[in-house]
């Protein structure tokens, strides 16, 4: 697929004042951008994943120690949910 780019100004320095190479620092904003559209459900995993430039799976994991949830359902989708595993489970 092919990609478009977003330029984003930031101070001189800061990816140094991170501790994190140019790269990183790329890297690092690109998936933040990623893990907050999913968070807010305008991207599926799969999508958003894409964005940041590696595999699904691997977004994923990747979620939990930004303090991110992995698994985004909403109040309603989670009762469905519960309902059906308690069907399940008769």
């Amino acid at each position: 697929m092919s990609m478009k780019q977003v330029v984003i100004e930031y101070p001189e320095g800061l990816p140094g004042l991170l501790k994190l190479s140019e790269k990183q620092f790329a890297d690092e904003v690109r998936f933040l951008a990623a893990a907050k559209l999913f968070e807010m459900g305008k991207l599926s995993s799969g999508k958003a994943a894409e964005m940041a430039g590696i595999g699904r799976v691997e977004f994923l994991h990747k979620l939990g120690p930004y303090g991110f949830p992995a698994i985004n359902l909403d109040d309603e989708q989670i009762d469905a949910e519960l309902r059906a595993a308690a069907e399940l489970s008769r």
